[in-house]
Parts: C-alpha cells; structure tokens; sequence
C-alpha cells in the first residue's frame, strides 16, 4: 500500500468519523435554536476559559504547534502573523467545539467570530502547523480576544498521514474568554468577509491533501450558525473579483446551510446603520 493510499484511507476513515459527529452536533444546536440567546450565551460562558493563566509561557526546549480552525487555517491569513511558519496539515481536534460565539470587542458595532471551548464530547476539523516563539507571540497579540491553551497531542488526528512530520512539542489552541461569548445578533453579526477566508482555507486543504469532503466538515462541525449574517463583500453580486473562490464557497454554504444562506442581507460597501460597520478584522 502506498502513503498516498494509506493518507487517503485515513482521510477517508476519519471523515466518516467526523460526519457521526456532524450528525450530532446538528440535532444539538437544532435543540439549541428553541432557546433564547441568553441561555445559549450563558451555557457557552460555562465552557469557557482556561485554567490558571491565560497565555501560559512556552517552553523553549519544545517545537511549537498551533491549531487554526477559523481564519487560521487559509495560507494568506495565517501568514500574515506567521511568514515564516511549517506548512499547515489538516486535522481532527477532540475535546473543543467550534461556533459562532466570540463576540468582538471593538466600540460601537462589530463582529461575531469563530470560537472554540472546551467540551468533551465535540470535535472538529482544523489544522496544525510548527511556529517559532516570536511568532507565536505574534499570534498570542492577534488572538487577544481569545487564550492559548494546552492540547494533548493524543486528542489530536493528523488526516495526511502519509505527508506530515510526526507531532511532537507543545500544542496549543486559542479558546474563548467567558466575558467574550455571544451568539452573533444584528449588533454582532457574522460577516461574509470572514466566513469566505474561514471555508477558502478549508478548501485550500481539501485540494492540497485530496480530501473529499474536508470543507463540507468545516461546516457541519461548527455550531451556532445564524440568520444575523450580512454579505459585507467589495462587489457582493460579482464577489469572485475579489474572493476566487466565491462560487465554490457559495455552493457549499447553499448546500450545507441552505435556510441561512438564504437569509444573508447585502450589506452595500460604505452604506450607513449598525450593520455597515461591522469590522473587517480577522481574529482567529
């Protein structure tokens, strides 16, 4: 058997593990919609936080991994703040639940963005790469909304087996803050801005690793998608000038979320009112 066909195998294998999961956290946040915001906010601040401080000190001696699972895990994004950076290698993170829930905290009207906490029974898809201490740093200062946290490598499923450098050293991943956790609302929407660099870098390990599948997870993983979700793109009829992969994104969000993809409210470049200053930063 070659690696190639070990790796997808493995993809293979691990995907249809994550599609149990998916099926699970469906009915979860399918129950979770006949609540009101403010139980859902409230459960979410349980599960939030990190034992002890917030940005534990690394140890120098150990290699350096992070886990990207929303803006991290595009090329672009991620280098921005890590030029130097490994390549990223697409995984499975037990132990975390990804959703819309972190809330920005900007003055005035923001954004809602991709968080995670602790929770046993959840996982998602996501990838891992090797940092070095200044760009972890780096990453700490991008990331300020959130805080680093330990993972145990053993909770950790690298899906390209048969490509990726055994993982050894520290991980680490970036949780919510209990006083940041929201679920989005008009004051807080989700922007497409963001969710397009969040399923683009799913796409872009999807092609680069051959793994069927691996974008349609992004989406199935995540929790708490919204009706509170405007299209904040440059030319939002003729998004592909700007975002290449417009159509494929939109394909999948209409496939995968068709009742809120349909919801999604042009946001006009430069129009006026709480929805039109969203930000267009990109933590995590």
């Amino acid at each position: 058997m070659t690696k190639r066909t070990f790796a997808n195998l493995s993809a293979v294998v691990m995907l249809s593990l994550l599609s149990g999961c998916a099926v699970i956290d469906s009915i979860r946040h399918a129950s979770s919609t006949k609540r009101t915001p403010g139980d859902a906010n409230s459960e979410l601040r349980k599960l939030a936080g990190v034992p002890g401080e917030c940005n534990p000190l690394p140890d120098p001696k150990l290699a350096q991994h992070i886990v990207g699972y929303g803006s991290l895990m595009q090329d672009e994004s991620r280098k921005r703040t890590s030029p130097s950076a490994g390549a990223a290698f697409p995984v499975v993170v037990q132990g975390f639940r990804r959703g819309w829930f972190a809330k920005g905290d900007g003055v005035g009207f923001e954004t809602t963005y991709l968080g995670a906490v602790a929770a046993p029974k959840s996982q998602f898809n996501a990838v891992v790469y090797h940092v070095k201490l200044a760009e972890l740093k780096a990453t700490d200062e991008r990331e300020s909304f959130y805080c680093r946290r330990a993972v145990d490598a053993g909770a950790i499923t690298v899906l390209a087996t048969g490509e990726a450098p055994p993982l050894q050293g520290q991980v680490w991943i970036y949780v919510n803050k209990p006083g940041g956790v929201a679920v989005p609302n008009e004051r807080y929407p989700i922007v497409q801005s963001y969710v397009d660099i969040f399923v683009s870098g799913c796409l872009e390990q999807e092609e680069k690793y051959h793994l069927s599948g691996f974008a349609r997870q992004c989406l199935t993983t995540t929790t708490d998608w919204s009706r509170y979700w405007v299209s904040d793109r440059i030319y939002p009829r003729r998004p592909f000038i700007f975002e290449p992969k417009a159509r494929q994104i939109d394909k999948l969000l209409s496939e995968q979320l068709p009742n809120y993809f349909q919801s999604i409210r042009i946001e006009a470049a430069g129009a006026t009112g709480p929805l039109a200053k969203a930000s267009r930063s990109t933590p995590n």
